[in-house]
């Protein structure tokens, strides 16, 4: 099998309760790696667990998490040495774990240039070093300043550290006048050897690996001890520049080269994702021989001016992707299928396993999706793992690859128990009995009890209390179970009540186990705290299907406040002019926009939803500062093909300039801009009197000509 992990079959449910674990196991691991070099997970593993986060979060970006792993770069500088804020970010890289990602990235590289397929597109490619991120400034070619990644913002001041170093060179010539370079601190096997036996005889802890060990070195208060560490650095790229080295990835490697710096010889330049890939077979094959560590390949657009138009997301680079090795697989025996029911009512089956360890992590839990993907199917019902069901007993193969809760990759038909027998998805739901129906077109079974549902009314209020909705400070999923179980809270707007009814009285907070006067006090001012909110983050925090955290945003810049929002969902109906209007939000559909009136349609949803609005001071979506924008506050439609920038560009720029950007023409529409192909589009908006530029005249509006 390959190291892709399907996500397809995930409901929202699930991926939210991974994406929450994910979060918490990758920041922790973070610190630890970054921090304290002292992992306490594999590269490979750390490297799995982001690839499953970052497959999650593109099948459901609506459920991306403020403090999303995928937005963060590396953790934060560890005390001891002074702060250096890097003059540009040292982001990290999006990654790619088989071939088919590899085309996928250059088809999405292609297709945000408008590059057509058949066209040449050169890449380079490179051996991904496992090591330490180094950023070496040099003025007048002078070293004067080393700093490692940190957050990638801010880093560590390691420069007397890093002039020890026998690759890093002290003077340059003929260097830029600013000159920020950029590689990675290794250690050679050989050296990570001599140095562990060093260590032992001296009655020292060996390290763990050669990347702690460079790590460790290089991140020393006595530059004596990291002189005396066999350091080597590699370098790969740069930041600051007061002038061009070349132009192109592979010319300027070519520059740093020159300047007498350390590359990789096995960088090579490449003609498309087939040769990136054949070089990334050619490494891969001398991996043992190397004589370090590296943990994959890493590709780069080679044009620096390409680079420069695709930009950056907010932590990696559109430009560039690391391809890494694969992951591990083991046999266990599935010993029992719970179910877990969630705050949309869906019950997720999950596999009980004989613990195994799997990659240096003890697995004892497996994902098993739906129904479908028991019986071998997936949600198109094709089948899966060739056909075969999964049932109580079995010996299956669990693939960790970025899973907290793995999945189950494959089962072993001739050591099945003879009584082994297919599992039947229950149709009452555990928790409280109501019947548990699959609807149509849906992957899951949903328990029907609503609020009557326990499992449903305290999973809504821990999405209600969590970091991306009210973020209340001591009110997390603990004292939510708590605090429910014992009647205190039954709906989002209880919380806002708590002081009132139990700050004082026979029935006080403070004299619960567990709490005291000043933590019931803390909890009650952070609850009044976040009496004034945004409107985005209560339309997340309503945990209404389908609508994640971007979706709550998108609402609440097109709606701008709580009362408009509010009427529109409330009178929308299929066809009229509040529906089309909230259907043409560009990356609102109908199925959301169907979740959304379904919810404030229903007199119980709406009830709790007063209850909990009339303890708020929501604040107005905040607009962006379009001062002169001759688009501000204009809804824009774009159709056609645009030939000097790509849609998505175009749609950018837009937005940046105060504009709400529409899928669809309507009444409420100010601007068509329409390239060559338009079509209906066109002649409806010629129909309703729409002012239609072409793309000249949208590039002479907003002055990009």
């Amino acid at each position: 099998m390959t190291a892709e992990i399907a996500t397809t079959d995930l409901t929202p449910d699930e991926a939210r309760a991974e994406l929450a674990r994910l979060a918490q196991a990758l920041a922790e691991a973070n610190a630890a790696y970054h921090t304290d070099d002292a992992p306490e997970m594999s590269d490979a593993d750390y490297d799995t667990l982001k690839r499953r986060n970052a497959a999650i979060e593109a099948r459901f970006p609506e459920l991306k998490r403020s403090d999303s792993p995928s937005d963060q770069v590396g953790a934060a500088p560890a005390d001891g040495f002074s702060k250096v804020t890097h003059a540009v970010a040292m982001l990290s890289l999006a990654n790619a774990f088989d071939d088919s990602d590899v085309t996928e990235f250059d088809a999405r590289i292609r297709k945000y240039l408008g590059v057509p397929l058949d066209a040449p597109l050169d890449y380079t490619a490179e051996p991904k070093i496992d090591g330490l991120s180094l950023s070496l400034r040099y003025e007048a070619g002078h070293l004067v300043q080393a700093a490692t990644r940190g957050d990638g913002s801010v880093g560590e001041n390691v420069t007397a550290n890093a002039r020890t170093i026998e690759d890093i060179p002290h003077i340059l010539d003929d260097a830029p006048e600013i000159l920020e370079v950029r590689g990675e601190v290794y250690m050679s096997h050989a050296d990570f050897e001599a140095l562990n036996l060093r260590q032992t005889e001296s009655g020292q802890k060996p390290f763990a690996n050669p990347r702690n060990a460079a790590a460790g070195s290089l991140r020393q208060l006595d530059a004596d001890i990291t002189r005396a560490r066999p350091l080597r650095f590699f370098a790969y790229a740069w930041g600051a520049l007061s002038e061009s080295l070349a132009d192109t990835q592979f010319g300027a490697i070519e520059r740093l080269k020159a300047l007498e710096f350390q590359t990789n010889p096995l960088t090579a330049l490449c003609d498309g994702p087939d040769a990136l890939v054949a070089h990334y077979r050619e490494i891969e094959q001398q991996r043992a021989d190397l004589g370090y560590d590296i943990d994959g390949v890493v590709y780069k657009v080679n044009d620096l001016s390409l680079q420069k138009r695709l930009g950056f997301r907010s932590t990696t680079p559109r430009w560039a992707i690391a391809h890494k090795f694969p992951a591990e697989l083991a046999w266990t025996r599935l010993e029992a299928i719970d179910i877990q029911v969630g705050r949309t009512g869906a019950l997720s089956p999950v596999a009980r396993l004989t613990p195994v360890t799997v990659g240096g992590v003890v697995v004892s839990n497996a994902t098993l999706h739906n129904e479908d993907y028991i019986a071998g199917r997936d949600n198109k019902g094709e089948e899966i793992r060739g056909g075969k069901d999964v049932r109580v007993g079995d010996w299956v193969q669990v693939y960790r690859a970025g899973d907290v809760i793995p999945k189950v990759a494959d089962v072993d038909l001739s050591r099945r128990p003879d009584d082994a027998v297919p599992f039947e998805m229950p149709d009452r739901c555990p928790e409280c009995g109501s019947a548990a129906v699959r609807e149509p077109g849906d992957a899951v079974r949903r328990c029907t009890g609503g609020l009557i549902c326990p499992a449903q009314a305290v999973e809504k209020m821990k999405h209600f209390v969590g970091r991306s909705a009210f973020d209340i400070d001591g009110l997390g999923s603990k004292q939510v179970e708590q605090f429910y179980a014992d009647g205190w809270i039954k709906e989002p707007a209880d919380i806002f009540e708590l002081r009132a009814r139990y700050g004082h009285g026979m029935q006080q907070l403070k004299n619960r186990e567990g709490w005291g006067e000043k933590s019931a006090t803390n909890l009650f001012d952070a609850i009044d705290a976040r009496r004034e909110i945004g409107l985005g983050r209560v339309i997340f925090a309503l945990g209404i299907r389908h609508v994640g955290e971007a979706a709550a945003n998108l609402l609440a810049n097109h709606y701008g406040t709580w009362d408009q929002f509010d009427q529109a969902m409330r009178t929308a109906r299929d066809g009229n002019d509040a529906w089309q209007d909230l259907v043409g939000i560009d990356g609102v559909g109908a199925v959301m926009a169907q979740s959304l009136v379904t919810t404030f349609g229903q007199d119980a949803e709406t009830a709790s939803i007063e209850r909990l609005v009339a303890q708020l001071d929501i604040q107005a979506a905040a607009r962006p500062d379009t001062d002169g924008s001759p688009v501000a506050g204009k809804v824009v439609v774009f159709t056609g093909t645009l030939e000097k920038m790509t849609r998505a560009e175009a749609k950018a720029r837009a937005e940046a300039l105060g504009a709400k950007v529409s899928g669809s023409v309507s009444a409420k529409t100010d601007l068509l801009v329409a390239g060559p192909g338009a079509g209906s589009k066109a002649k409806k908006a010629a129909d309703l009197g729409i002012e239609t530029l072409d793309e000249d005249g949208w590039l002479d509006l907003i002055g990009a000509t």
